[in-house]
């Protein structure tokens, strides 16, 4: 079987557990968007792995690792990780491919990202300025990108930055009075990333047509959630790719109907990190109980996450855009020790009720979340290991959230390791 595992919120739901947990019964799996400003955190025994590109398979061994035409790499980044997880005895040398169409986030996209952000004071985005957007800016403006298939031809290589650096130095002095970035720096840079990269650079999407055909099953896994999606989340406040599952096809040039199953990881309640409307954000006593008692605090960037209630307006709606079959509902012991807990069922926008999530900004800014109250627990449930395992009033959130979105519960996370998980079919 093929799968697809996706974020139903605004990233940091704990994907990166679920693709963990189901790597291990499939042969491949699939990073198919996105950039390092993605942190996926997979908890083994007592050892901890926090990934940014490369796919969280990688630390299960023998499954094959694919970063694809999509994804935008940064190869400082990328090397470090392998070379981490080569220090801790997993070794990706024969079972990581990297797309030779993925393009590369370089130095001057980082420069790039952090002029404009500091530029825009209180208006800014607040990206992880990692160079992602300027990255994908490039790609789709062509004329100025670089992919990993450049890294195979150094001397034409020299000759594209130069154009490109003549460019992006005139821009940053103009506009920020920035100074100029060394090309002999950034080809520098560029010699090592290929010595280290070119090896694993190929056709992804060739590849993945002939395993597929094969009969081997690949596991796609999604970077941030579907909220954040270009397209189809709260713009702008999203990030600068197809978060969702619809970006899958023009991710890996794998088309839809290959996959067979659709699951959707949330949390048992609500994050976001930056800027953009959040209807059931608790700034308050609740929302800080939650940030700390969740270690909610960014992967990549380290920063403190807005939290709040469970937002099942929110999920339906990337449920549906989605295609999703199953949940998986992680963090639920984060919710441990609350007296009452609420769940937003609608919204109510100028005067109007609605169960539809409308990803325009404008009218998301006026939604008045309507809660429904549930009865908390202050029962452990971290040692948990099914469902009936859970207090009465645990179970009863579980269902009503599965009653709201229309759709099974099919893994329930009690905590971050591996065997935290409760399997629910």
């Amino acid at each position: 079987m093929n799968t697809c595992i996706v974020g139903l919120q605004w990233g940091d739901e704990g994907k990166g557990k679920v693709v963990d947990l189901l790597a291990e019964d499939s042969d491949i799996v699939v990073r198919y968007g996105g950039g390092s400003n993605a942190g996926h955190t997979v908890v083994i025994g007592e050892e901890r792995f926090a990934l940014h590109l490369l796919p969280s398979g990688s630390v299960r061994a023998g499954v094959m690792c694919v970063i694809a035409n999509a994804v935008v790499v940064d190869p400082a980044v990328l090397i470090g990780e392998i070379d981490g997880l080569a220090l801790r005895g997993i070794a990706l040398t024969d079972r990581l491919l990297i797309s030779e169409n993925a393009h590369v986030v370089l130095d001057y996209h980082k420069r790039e990202d952090q002029l404009r952000e500091e530029s825009l004071g209180k208006e800014k985005l607040g990206t992880t300025v990692r160079g992602i957007g300027p990255c994908y800016a490039d790609k789709v403006g062509r004329s100025y990108a670089v992919r990993m298939s450049d890294f195979c031809n150094l001397p034409e290589l020299d000759r594209k930055l130069r154009t490109i650096l003549a460019y992006k130095n005139k821009l940053f002095a103009a506009l920020y009075g920035a100074e100029p970035i060394s090309i002999e720096t950034v080809m520098a840079s560029c010699r090592q990333y290929a010595e280290r990269l070119v090896p694993f650079v190929r056709d992804t999407t060739e590849w993945l047509h002939h395993a597929i055909a094969r009969g081997q099953s690949v596991l796609f896994e999604g970077a941030q959630g579907s909220l954040l999606d270009l397209d189809h989340g709260t713009f702008p406040y999203v990030t600068s790719s197809n978060a969702s599952s619809l970006g899958v096809p023009a991710g890996c040039g794998v088309p839809a109907r290959m996959i067979e199953k659709y699951i959707g990881v949330a949390k048992a309640y609500t994050t976001r990190v930056g800027a953009g409307p959040f209807p059931t954000e608790q700034e308050n006593e609740t929302g800080q109980y939650i940030r700390e008692k969740g270690h909610e605090y960014g992967t990549t960037t380290g920063r403190p996450r807005r939290c709040g209630w469970f937002d099942a307006v929110a999920a339906a709606y990337s449920v549906k855009i989605g295609s999703i079959d199953a949940l998986a509902l992680l963090h639920l012991d984060t919710l441990g020790g609350l007296k009452k807990l609420s769940l937003c069922s609608a919204y109510e926008i100028d005067g109007r009720r609605t169960t539809f999530f409308p990803a325009n900004i404008d009218r998301l800014a006026r939604a008045k979340p309507i809660y429904e109250q549930m009865a908390g627990w202050d029962e452990d449930i971290s040692q948990a290991t099914t469902f009936e395992d859970l207090p009465a009033n645990a179970q009863a959130y579980v269902r009503r959230i599965e009653t709201l979105i229309g759709k099974p519960v099919e893994m329930i996370g009690v905590g971050p390791k591996r065997s935290q998980t409760i399997i629910r079919k």
